[in-house]
């Protein structure tokens, strides 16, 4: 069953049809090599320019009528008819880009932070979306478990006028690019994102209360207190104000005391 419906048009699609902001996402694949995925062609707002890089382009689009139109007029591309949700992606480097059903939006994120070789994924999604992942006004734990093995960046806003049909919210053009060295290593994933879940969902006014309800005991309340004088952070700081590298420095104190995710 397709997992695009929503909404009063079919498959949930807002048509991309503003040429400045078509052309800033293409300027933003431009800036990388490699093969590109196209999520959703649609009508080939992005498609056709893209085509113009010269780089194999391949594009997995759930609806038959958009990928019968754009076949005979794209005929170097290679038109998938998919859910993509559901496409395995190469593991080969490749790049991908997407004007992503608003409804889909995280599913899809989710899919790509666990999928391998892609290096840069170049997105327009809800504005809210984009936001917290570029961590704007402080990150979120969604961002703070990926963070060590991916960077995120909003580049613009987009108002609801540059799409047909016209969404009640507007959109955000954002990147999400693979880090050439991790701050972490991959192994360290499940146990990472388990620690920085605790910390966000841990009770307390500040870190100092959530990490150490999180960490438990008191080596660990003592050892905690040293890195948050270490870092310069106020008792009263939060999961959100922490940087990446804060992160992984946190993480790293807490395996020093013992901390094991819970099974």
């Amino acid at each position: 069953m397709p997992t695009y419906h929503s909404g009063r048009h079919e498959y949930g699609q807002n048509f991309l049809t503003d040429r400045t902001i078509i052309n800033d996402v293409i300027a933003l694949v431009d800036d990388t090599d490699g093969p590109i995925i196209e999520i959703g062609p649609g009508a080939g707002a992005l498609t056709r320019p893209l085509t113009r890089l010269q780089r194999p382009l391949t594009g997995i689009e759930i609806d038959p009528k958009q990928v019968k139109r754009l076949t005979g007029k794209l005929p170097d591309t290679t038109l998938i008819t998919g859910d993509f949700l559901a496409y395995r992606l190469p593991s080969h480097p490749h790049v991908i880009v997407g004007n992503l059903p608003f409804h889909i939006t995280t599913a899809v994120l989710r899919k790509l932070l666990h999928a391998p070789g892609w290096t840069r994924a170049v997105l327009v999604v809800q504005w809210e979306v984009a936001r917290r992942r570029a961590g704007i006004g402080g990150a979120t734990m969604m961002t703070a478990q990926w963070w060590p093995w991916y960077t995120f960046a909003m580049h613009e806003r987009i108002p609801g006028s540059a799409f047909t049909p016209s969404p009640g919210v507007d959109a955000g053009l954002m990147t999400v690019d693979r880090r050439t060295t991790p701050l972490l290593p991959h192994e360290a994933g499940s146990a990472y994102r388990a620690f920085v879940h605790a910390v966000f969902t841990g009770r307390g006014r500040g870190l100092h209360d959530m990490v150490g309800r999180a960490l438990g005991g008191k080596k660990a309340s003592s050892s905690l207190q040293g890195w948050l004088r270490a870092e310069g952070l106020r008792r009263a700081a939060l999961p959100r104000d922490l940087t990446a590298e804060q992160w992984v420095s946190l993480f790293r104190a807490a395996e020093r005391t013992g901390w094991q995710p819970r099974r």
